[in-house]
């Protein structure tokens, strides 16, 4: 198998998966945008994002979908399966909603924008974006006051993918002090080498800087 991925947040999430699991996977930095490279990619990927796995003559795009595959192959629960099933999709399904989306229009606005020169910081959608974050945030504070993970007793995939863009967040500056319970969540998950550092030792080169930054 191959994973294709570069450093932005789905893309480092699948590595992080991979790395955890100690998959048996060849890592490969991709650039689908940049000039004369869409041809090659467009039949793995007809949308050109990233991460994309490959494996005897077909591929599987969508961080979801690989991360599940991954698990798998690995004779892994990271992707919980049985009876904590429905309480891991719930999770990934209203964090994508809510609490992953709310981070994504705040990174988006302060990090991505400002990053690839995309135009001016919208500040209505930073607000709103805010907005749904604390909304969001304060749900998982009362679930995380009374677990370590979201899914039973040890870390699952619904942790990592709550958690996307969250090794961002130095660009987001979304206020995660505000609730002390997913802090300390965050906290664990940046405990887990594979987390933490998803690129070490791979071909991986760093993000534009912010300028200002």
């Amino acid at each position: 198998m191959k994973l294709f991925y570069s450093r932005n947040p789905n893309p480092r999430l699948a590595v992080a998966v991979a790395r955890h699991l100690g998959a048996e996977v060849e890592f490969e930095f991709a650039s689908p945008f940049a000039p004369g490279q869409a041809e090659r990619y467009r039949p793995l990927n007809p949308n050109l994002s990233l991460p994309i796995l490959v494996e005897t003559g077909k591929s599987l795009w969508e961080a979801d979908a690989i991360a599940c595959r991954l698990s798998r192959a690995a004779h892994s629960d990271l992707w919980r399966t049985g009876d904590d099933e429905p309480e891991m999709i719930r999770w990934l399904s209203w964090g994508k909603e809510n609490f992953v989306r709310a981070c994504d229009v705040v990174h988006f606005e302060r990090g991505t924008k400002q990053r690839y020169g995309l135009g001016p910081m919208d500040q209505r959608l930073v607000e709103e974006g805010l907005s749904r974050f604390c909304k969001a945030a304060a749900i998982l504070e009362v679930t995380l006051s009374e677990r370590d993970w979201l899914v039973g007793d040890r870390v699952s995939y619904a942790d990592f993918r709550m958690a996307t863009f969250l090794p961002f967040n130095d660009a987001a500056e979304l206020p995660l002090g505000d609730y002390p319970s997913v802090w300390r969540w965050y906290g664990r998950l940046e405990e887990i080498d594979a987390w933490r550092d998803p690129f070490r030792g791979l071909d991986a080169p760093e993000l534009p800087p912010i300028p200002g930054r």
